[in-house]
């Protein structure tokens, strides 16, 4: 069986990440790209007289109107290849536009503002060794009766509280030690197969792998055709897989129909709600601060994805297996009706491809699925386990516990600190074409005014258009409302305008002050849902420059200019949130906690997409 996995691994690394003569124009940089943007930038700016860094490399993605010119004509010559570098060059933040093709900058501007780039391997494994090796932390350990080498260290962004000027230079300004607190105890707490003991956890049988080659999907290169969905798969350092030009096929038309030009996290904000000095800087921005991506880890095959799964490397951050695609069989129906009196039984099994990245940041795991449905639905998904953030205490039983803890005792002397998740998506959907509008429906309860009708009550919906970026805000409570993209200027054979609802998932609110300085840099998630107009600049919710900055450059910000529209290009910003009130089941290790939400087409299609869906041939039921 492993034989078989490798030759399905080398077939899609393959495809995914060899060099082309013809790249689609939105493909990732690949790695002689990198080599030549690094060149280039070292030609331009000579090493040997500055101290040069690169921050973040990715794609300058181009215009949107210039990628489906050649979509439209793909013989033609594809858009010229370029790069956006960010850089600290000399103590400065400067942001570079490198033409690939003519090997040359073509624009070079000095970052003024306030804020820093991603933090790389170079500056954290720099902060680490200025801690490891600083003498009064050498001796708290050894107070403590540890040896150096038992500890390891993570470092955290510093944020910013209302500082006048913040300097990125790496120091040491403060050291403090408290007080010397039990160590809570290791015992129960390791998690490796290697080590398990009786009695162990329930044994559950391996599902039978999947014929060689089998995948049920085809790849051209970076693009992914499976049942009836076609879309470009690309991968980002900050933000991880991005999912461009998904488009569905529609039986009716015998054509593909746009559904969404690009897909992404923008964003993910993890506030830890322990105020006390040590803890109360720990509001992160995983991808702004850190890049989400950059923590992406090697994907296990038949544990992290199934069998018949295809791998996927990916570069600069040189991960292994770092995305995995696959069919999901789940076992669930997707549609199904029994007619008893006519002798009618017709069911479906719901099966759905996948695309998948795990992100370890520091302590958490997170699994992220981007899924596509043959009905039309894409679901996205977020898996969030590894470890809890926790906190020494003195305490070993909650009767101790005479003041704030701001967690929960999950094991002896060891405190899981609350926190929330925020996760902020990028979904610029074009349904049918650039053109679309948001359309807010509302539940209307009603009386009956007829009194010849028993009844006294009904409900029944309200439409309203949003028409610029202020009436798009939405904060979900209790009563959601039914939230569409629409495409104003096509409609079904019975006058509906086709449309994409959003069926939200766990929509919990910021609890923070919206004074607090962590949550104006976190403004974006105010609202769960945003309306922009399409902007090519307007990518990372959090700002270009997420470390220290002060919030003047996010979503929240953006949209104060209160741009219109309706029936323009536009962009749909929706933040899934959860507050996470910690639990000794998630200790040491925590069960994945899954949440997400649903893009569903609504009087897309003229009828069901998949009501001609044709039974699979399974194998005999063994007797």
């Amino acid at each position: 069986m492993a034989s078989t996995l490798k030759t399905i691994l080398f077939f899609s690394i393959f495809f995914l990440s060899r060099v082309s003569s013809k790249l689609h124009p939105l493909d990732s940089l690949t790695p002689s790209e990198f080599l030549r943007v690094r060149a280039i930038v070292n030609q331009f700016y000579p090493t040997f007289n500055h101290k040069l860094s690169f921050q973040y490399v990715g794609l300058e993605e181009p215009d949107k109107h210039v990628v489906k010119s050649w979509l439209s004509e793909p013989s033609s010559q594809p858009p010229p290849r370029q790069a956006f570098v960010i850089l600290r060059l000399n103590r400065q933040t400067r942001e570079l536009i490198v033409d690939l093709s003519r090997r040359s900058v073509v624009s070079d501007k000095l970052y003024r503002g306030f804020g820093y780039p991603i933090l790389v391997d170079e500056d954290e494994e720099a902060a680490v060794d200025l801690v490891l090796k600083h003498g009064p932390f050498l001796s708290s350990i050894r107070r403590r009766g540890l040896n150096i080498s038992e500890v390891s260290c993570f470092s955290e962004t510093i944020g910013w509280y209302g500082q006048v000027k913040t300097n990125r230079q790496l120091q040491i300004s403060e050291y403090v030690d408290r007080a010397v607190i039990p160590l809570p105890k290791a015992e129960g707490t390791d998690y490796r197969a290697s080590t398990i003991t009786p009695p162990s956890g329930p044994r559950f049988n391996a599902a039978p792998p999947k014929p060689p080659g089998q995948t049920g999907f085809k790849l051209n290169r970076n693009v992914i055709s499976w049942g009836n969905w076609k879309f470009h798969l690309a991968f980002d350092a900050r933000v991880g897989p991005v999912i461009s030009l998904a488009s569905i096929y529609d039986a009716e038309k015998k054509s593909y129909r746009q559904v969404m030009y690009r897909s992404y996290i923008s964003d993910l904000f993890v506030p830890y709600q322990d105020p006390t000095e040590g803890w109360y800087r720990t509001t992160i921005f995983d991808s702004g601060e850190y890049g989400l991506a950059n923590f992406a880890v090697p994907l296990e095959p038949l544990n992290d994805c199934p069998s018949g799964a295809v791998f996927v490397d990916v570069k600069p951050v040189q991960v292994q297996d770092a995305m995995c695609i696959f069919e999901r069989h789940t076992g669930d129906v997707m549609w199904r009706h029994s007619d008893v009196e006519r002798k009618i039984r017709e069911t479906r099994p719901d099966i759905s491809i996948v695309v998948r990245m795990v992100s370890t940041v520091a302590n958490y795991d997170y699994i992220l699925d981007w899924e596509f449905k043959p009905t039309g639905s894409i679901k996205f998904l977020i898996g969030l386990t590894g470890v809890l953030q926790v906190k020494a205490v003195p305490n070993t039983n909650t009767d101790q516990i005479k003041e704030e803890v701001y967690g929960t005792l999950v094991a002896g002397n060891t405190i899981g600190i609350s926190h929330d998740h925020f996760l902020t998506y990028h979904l610029d959907l074009d349904v049918d074409g650039d053109a679309n509008s948001f359309m807010k429906t509302r539940l209307i309860t009603k009386r009956i005014k007829d009194k010849n009708i028993p009844r006294k009550s009904y409900w029944n919906v309200e439409h309203e258009i949003a028409k610029t970026e202020s009436d798009a805000k939405i904060l979900i409570g209790s009563n959601p409302p039914e939230l569409l993209v629409i495409n104003p200027n096509k409609e079904t054979k019975l006058g509906n305008n086709v449309g994409y609802r959003l069926v939200p998932g766990s929509a919990a609110r910021p609890l923070l002050t919206i004074d607090n300085f962590p949550q104006i840099r976190a403004a974006f998630t105010n609202n769960n849902v945003w309306v922009t107009p399409y902007n090519k600049l307007e990518k990372w919710a959090s700002g270009r420059f997420v470390d220290r900055s002060r919030g003047d450059d996010t979503l929240a910000v953006w949209t104060e200019k209160n741009r219109r529209i309706e029936n323009k290009d536009i962009v749909m910003w929706y933040t899934v949130g959860f507050h996470h009130v910690t639990c000794q089941e998630d200790f040491p290790v925590m069960p994945t906690l899954s949440v997400g939400f649903v893009l569903k087409p609504t009087n897309f299609f003229e009828y069901s997409p998949v009501l001609k869906t044709v039974p699979p041939q399974h194998l005999s039921w063994p007797k």
